[in-house]
């Protein structure tokens, strides 16, 4: 029987009554069961954390995650669509030491590793309810009742098994490296989680004069943002296709680059008698330390000029001043030219007793100090300001350090090429990712610092003596069994840290090195966790693996699509994923980071309350933004796109 549709209508209700329609008759569950027996396209859903609340880019991610899974059921395929969720890693334990008032390893140990990762467990999951609500809203059909989490015991274990695989095929070495390293979290960072969090900054710019020691009255000119790594300058560099100028300025000569005059003396003002030198008139003098804590060195190599090919005039003096223990290219230089590199700071980013007159002293705090004191011993040449761009921790905020750590690798560079092979099978959408943003990623890919001085993680399965020369990697909860005796249900720092295992050598025992792994493995491997592989479900992984596929957004090329392909390369010489959809991100209308602290993005529960889901799924997905473009979202272009699409189209149905 005809019954008339009125041509008024509220979206919202009727989204809310088919919402309501499919809960009551279990219609997603339907829709699997129905195609059971059907060729399998298989899905890989990346896991957000739930330590916050969505935002507009997870579900911009969502809606193309729920349109393709949608799109193939029609074409008759099987599709799971299993959530996940990251449970480990800085992101927990940032909350719970906001939680808890407290700041940083010291705070935490005296706690007690145990209570802290108990309260992590705890809080890991506090927005569960509300990703839940706001992705159904969302009109997303997803499996959350079989969700997979990174702290459960079975996902655990088969990223212990990914480890020891990797150890197997010798792709994991301890190595000391320059990294990125955050004070206030005490750990590693990696280059892709640095890239993360770039913010500008504003540091001092000073030039210091370095007196060398065989010529009277003579000093080498080197500029730095960095005054605190002065304590630790163990050489200085020159560049050997630069010109340098020997400048006599009143009774003093100062060594500098020639192309760099004009900045110290300007054209306008009387210029100083100078002589052109090349660079190897400089290499190889020695010169006497700024300050006297590392001045023993000295017998070591230290504090002589060496030639690198990294030296620029674009700024300063032509000159690098050398820190081996806080600078990558600085480490290298060193490490060649056999000069010493130490590091005077501790876990916190605060100088040791090595570097007395400032012990427990944050670094950057002591830059005024230090730079005063140079002013004071006639070392300061001259003072400015700089503004430039610098990373920090993505999870705090806290500006990073670049310093000498002892880590552990996994050696990305050794499969590099195997890495770009792969990738150009992979179908990306928006094409020009594969060969560019991604494939420029790959071409530059280092060795991956896998582990974290951290807590709440999957510990890395190494148990190792004292002085590493007799270590055991371990792949699995039977396997630690059989080795210590005992059965560990639970693989967490707190439980395993207690167990030990006797030496091969009979000499002694084995204990499990602290570190536990970086969050953004765990996430890489979980093709193989999810479904407890090699443990469970071992034919029916092989049969569907890689997946078909994947859709994330353009952050992650250097994130969790960098991480699947490193893995899946390194353990079956494959892409873990055939084909990517990637979109862009979404920002505030005024073209920033939505942030909650400034209030400049509409609260999306707000928006679906008042236009729907369709109306805000419409506007993503109609936007230059499912083409990795960035998208600067507005509640106006949500109202436009219904009165100029969705309102004439019930107008038509009516």
């Amino acid at each position: 029987m005809f019954r008339p549709v009125s041509t008024k209508t509220e979206f919202t209700r009727h989204e809310e009554e088919v919402l309501e329609f499919w809960k009551q008759r279990d219609i997603f569950q339907k829709s699997l069961d129905q195609r059971r027996d059907a060729p399998e396209f298989v899905f890989y859903d990346g896991p957000p954390f739930a330590t916050g609340l969505p935002h507009y880019g997870h579900l911009l991610a969502g809606t193309i995650k729920d349109i393709v899974p949608r799109y193939q059921t029609m074409r008759g395929h099987l599709v799971n669509r299993r959530f996940g969720w990251d449970c480990h890693g800085l992101p927990v334990e940032y909350e719970v030491e906001q939680d808890l008032n407290i700041s940083g390893k010291s705070d935490i140990e005296t706690m007690g590793v145990d209570v802290f990762n108990e309260r992590c467990r705890s809080i890991v999951l506090r927005y569960t309810r509300e990703w839940e609500k706001v992705v159904t809203r969302m009109g997303r059909w997803v499996d959350f009742d079989n969700g997979y989490k990174t702290m459960d015991a079975d996902y655990m274990e088969s990223i212990w098994w990914v480890f020891k695989s990797l150890w197997d095929k010798d792709l994991i070495y301890e190595g000391r490296k320059i990294l990125p390293y955050c004070p206030r979290c005490s750990t590693p960072l990696s280059n892709f989680e640095t890239n993360q969090g770039y913010e500008e900054v504003t540091d001092p710019a000073i030039t210091v004069r370095f007196k060398l020691r065989d010529e009277p009255n003579a000093y080498v000119l080197a500029w730095t943002t960095t005054p605190w790594t002065l304590p630790s300058n163990m050489a200085l560099a020159v560049g050997p296709d630069i010109t340098y100028a020997r400048v006599e300025d009143g009774g003093d000569v100062y060594y500098m680059a020639r192309e760099r005059m004009a900045a110290y003396y300007p054209p306008k003002k009387e210029q100083p008698a100078f002589t052109e030198v090349p660079a190897s008139h400089l290499v190889g003098r020695r010169y006497d330390p700024l300050f006297p804590w590392f001045a023993a060195l000295s017998e070591e190599g230290a504090f002589r000029v060496l030639e690198a090919d990294f030296v620029s005039t674009e700024d300063g003096t032509g000159v690098v001043h050398i820190a081996p223990g806080f600078g990558e290219e600085d480490y290298r230089i060193g490490q060649l030219a056999g000069v010493p590199a130490p590091c005077p700071i501790d876990a916190e980013g605060r100088f040791t007793d090595e570097v007395a007159d400032y012990q427990g002293r944050e670094v950057k705090e002591a830059d005024a100090d230090i730079i005063r004191r140079l002013k004071d011993e006639g070392k300061l040449v001259h003072r400015a300001t700089i503004t430039h761009s610098y990373p920090h921790c993505w999870r705090c905020d806290t500006p990073l350090l670049y310093r000498a750590i002892s880590t552990w690798f996994v050696r990305v560079e050794l499969i590099k090429q195997r890495l770009q092979e792969t990738n150009a099978d992979i179908h990306w959408v928006p094409s020009h990712l594969r060969d560019g943003r991604f494939g420029k990623w790959l071409e530059g890919a280092r060795d991956w610092a896998v582990s974290r001085n951290r807590y709440w993680g999957t510990p890395l399965p190494i148990w190792s003596n004292e002085d590493g020369t007799e270590r055991v990697c371990v792949g699995s909860r039977e396997e630690l069994a059989a080795l210590t005796g005992i059965d560990c249900s639970d693989l967490h720092k707190h439980f395993v840290d207690e167990l030990e295992i006797p030496a091969p050598s009979g000499e002694g025992v084995l204990r499990r090195v602290p570190e536990v792994l970086d969050c953004w493995f765990e996430s890489g491997a979980m093709p193989y966790a999810q479904a407890h592989y090699p443990f469970e479900n071992k034919d029916h992984f092989e049969a569907h693996f890689p997946a078909d596929f994947i859709a994330e957004g353009l952050d992650q090329t250097r994130g969790w699509f960098y991480t699947l392909m490193v893995l899946a390369v390194a353990l079956f010489d494959r892409a873990a994923f055939r084909h990517v959809v990637v979109n862009g991100l979404v920002l505030a209308e005024d073209g920033r980071k939505m942030s909650k602290r400034l209030q400049n993005y509409p609260d999306p529960s707000v928006m679906l309350n008042t236009y729907g889901a369709d109306a805000i799924r419409l506007y993503l997905i109609y936007s230059p933004v499912v083409r990795a473009e960035d998208l600067r979202f507005s509640e106006d272009g949500v109202k436009q796109l219904m009165r100029h699409i969705m309102i004439p189209l019930w107008n038509a149905y009516a």
